[in-house]
């Protein structure tokens, strides 16, 4: 069985996403492109025999050709969508975040679970794709399996060369620490709990501080932290190390050149995410598409994981500017 996906919002990251469902993805097959520019929709479509490109993302969602929906549009955008696809039970593979606002993602875990019956494969996939990084899987394969002992710290990184447009503090919480707010209970088995906000400066009203530093406590009481800095300048730079009670476990940066010169080391960064992990999508892309041929269990992200992981922005984000006071995760 072939499935026939429709890609929603076909700028970088949805560009990716259709290439690899056209192109990469066994089991899938690209059917439609939709993009608010039409142009853009089309100049994909060309590279791609047969897919049909469209100015009208609901379009998509209606059409007949389309058995299964990505949505790759502005973070704005998904709540609307992914209700669309669900009132169209048409199984869905939303970016990340699930929606901008803890009630928002609320509604679409409350909208799935009335179209849906208990055991049933679930309609709303979120693309948390650090899950699917082969780094990432051994780490957690490794922590299962009691290699370092009883986890006691994690210490994350996440470093960009500069911000996107528009991006502030609290829409970092929601766009960019997010990663870490979903992948540490993944890691840890354990949900967390509590979050403060801490940065060097003052908080400031409407704009993005840079960095940011993040501490977090598990249900199981283990202390994490994250550094947030968009602004970083010199690479694309993701790092995760857990300090258990008998060793620790760490993925480094991963360098994609080293030059040996002149009595000196010098290792390249990314300029940005998708040399780093474009394994991971690729990865969650065929993971969706065989659970959808029911090839294997549903191992992607889902609404009810992407609502906690909202559910710790939202604390972070009413954490900000406390000087540091705990925030309980509601």
């Amino acid at each position: 069985m072939t499935i026939h996906v429709g890609v929603i919002g076909v700028g970088v990251m949805g560009a990716d996403h259709a290439m690899n469902f056209g192109r990469h993805v066994h089991g899938a097959e690209l059917a439609m492109v939709a993009d608010v520019d039409l142009r853009r929709a089309l100049a994909l479509a060309a590279e791609v025999p047969g897919v049909k490109a469209v100015g009208d993302a609901y379009e998509l969602v209606r059409s007949p050709e389309v058995d299964a929906v990505v949505i790759a549009s502005g973070d704005s955008t998904h709540v609307d969508l992914t209700l669309a696809c669900i009132e169209a039970r048409k199984p869905v593979l939303c970016e990340k975040p699930l929606a901008s606002s803890l009630a928002d993602a609320k509604r679409v875990v409350e909208a799935e679970a009335q179209a849906t019956f208990e055991g049933s494969a679930p309609l709303v996939s979120v693309g948390f794709m650090r899950r699917f990084d082969p780094a990432y899987r051994e780490l957690r394969s490794r922590l299962v399996s009691g290699e370092c002992g009883s986890p006691l710290l994690v210490h994350c990184v996440s470093r960009a060369v500069a911000a996107g447009p528009g991006a502030t503090t609290k829409v970092s919480m929601t766009n960019s620490a997010i990663h870490e707010f979903e992948v540490i209970p993944w890691l840890l088995g354990s949900p967390i709990v509590e979050v403060s906000w801490h940065a060097p400066g003052a908080a400031g009203d409407g704009c993005l501080q840079d960095p940011q530093l993040l501490l977090m406590r598990t249900a199981s009481g283990v202390l994490a932290t994250t550094e947030l800095f968009l602004n970083a300048g010199y690479g694309y730079d993701i790092r995760c190390e857990v300090v258990g009670s008998a060793g620790t476990l760490a993925i480094v940066p991963g360098a994609t050149l080293v030059a040996d010169s002149a009595g000196a080391r010098v290792a390249t960064y990314p300029m940005d995410w998708r040399p780093r992990f474009v394994e991971a999508y690729r990865n969650q892309a065929q993971a969706w598409i065989d659970s959808l041929r029911s090839i294997e269990a549903q191992p992607l992200a889902t609404a009810s994981e992407a609502l906690r992981a909202s559910a710790v922005a939202d604390a972070a984000i009413a954490a900000i500017g406390s000087r540091g006071v705990p925030v309980q995760v509601g």
